[in-house]
């Protein structure tokens, strides 16, 4: 429930509405399991709200630990379907990745989510519970201070609840999550980029362009068959200039598909003078699909010419590569097991 929908629940119970706050304070901020830990509420509500409005957990079904800290977790739900959320240490704090459908429809031929189809959308209590499994594993005395929805799932194919979401983490008496902390990754709906640039939310948007030109770009990606690069790249240069917040473009370089000089000179000419970032991303190897990472020379090259552009570039740190950190694999992985041990 949003904070409104929870005070309105409570009221509807013959309770004054200040018991939503509490309650979404012990579960949101004490993470609470059980309403028995929430000792400022009575008693005789405690045992009321256990009957009619019980508090089902997701379950943490599978856990890998990378070298450098990062966690992925695999998350069941009671319909026995499971998403990755992936805790990430940086030097500025905790980030956690989170998902938002169960499998991807979108169809890049290079990453994992999709492989094993499309199954549904994740509502916000979902989201929240992987929210809640990655600050209980973060411990105590640390706190997840920024969230990326780069997951698996398109955000905006789910855009009702993903907002409903991006509001409650910002809540300050619960997670507390900054809107300038939280980024959500479109493969590059143009409707939906249109949409959450109307919503007066300092968000910062990612986009995953990874290719300059139509041709490339629809050889990876089925998305951009709807949508050209040009209609992207218009609806981000749109999206800065009404929200002021720069626009990550995320690129990764596939070895002999879009890592060519040609590929980042195209790209530095479209989007050269836009309030952006381009993230270059050596390709985090999924084996079902045959592609492989760039050499660390091309990756070098292809950042020099942008920056030579005058655009801002990072290389992200690669994190989880020995935990199978691209998006699904761990799923993947687990439904494999699954299915070997019915046979």
């Amino acid at each position: 429930m949003s904070v409104d929908e929870c005070r309105s629940f409570f009221v509807s119970l013959g309770e004054p509405p200040y018991r939503a706050n509490q309650v979404l304070e012990w579960v949101y901020h004490a993470l609470a399991s059980s309403y028995q830990e929430m000792t400022s509420i009575p008693t005789y509500l405690r045992r009321r709200l256990s009957e009619i409005a019980p508090l089902e957990g997701a379950r943490v079904l599978a856990r890998k630990k990378a070298r450098e800290g990062t966690v992925k977790l695999l998350v069941g739900f009671a319909d026995g379907n499971a998403v990755e959320t992936v805790l990430m240490p940086h030097d500025y704090g905790l980030s956690l990745c989170v998902s938002s459908q169960v499998g991807c429809q979108m169809g890049c031929v290079f990453c994992a989510s999709g492989l094993s189809g499309f199954v549904r959308n994740l509502s916000c209590g979902e989201m929240i519970a992987q929210l809640i499994a990655g600050s209980r594993e973060a411990g105590a005395g640390r706190r997840v201070n920024s969230v990326v929805l780069m997951g698996t799932g398109e955000p905006l194919a789910n855009y009702e609840q993903v907002l409903k979401f991006i509001r409650l983490i910002n809540w300050n008496r619960g997670f507390g999550v900054g809107y300038r902390h939280i980024t959500l990754s479109t493969c590059g709906l143009v409707p939906g980029i249109e949409r959450l640039a109307g919503e007066g939310l300092p968000i910062t948007l990612s986009v995953s362009l990874h290719a300059p030109d139509d041709e490339t770009r629809s050889a990876i990606m089925k998305v951009s068959q709807v949508w050209g690069v040009s209609d992207v790249v218009r609806a981000c240069v749109d999206y800065a200039e009404r929200t002021g917040r720069r626009v990550t473009y995320e690129y990764s370089l596939i070895a002999g598909v879009n890592d060519s000089l040609a590929h980042a000179d195209r790209l530095a000419h479209l989007i050269k003078g836009t309030l952006c970032h381009v993230n270059l991303i050596p390709l985090n190897p999924v084996p079902e699909t045959g592609f492989a990472r760039s050499p660390r020379q091309v990756v070098a090259d292809f950042s020099k010419i942008l920056t030579e552009a005058g655009i801002e570039v990072t290389i992200r740190r690669e994190m989880g590569t020995d935990i199978d950190a691209a998006c699904g694999q761990l799923r993947r992985r687990e439904l494999a097991r699954g299915k070997a041990g019915r046979r």
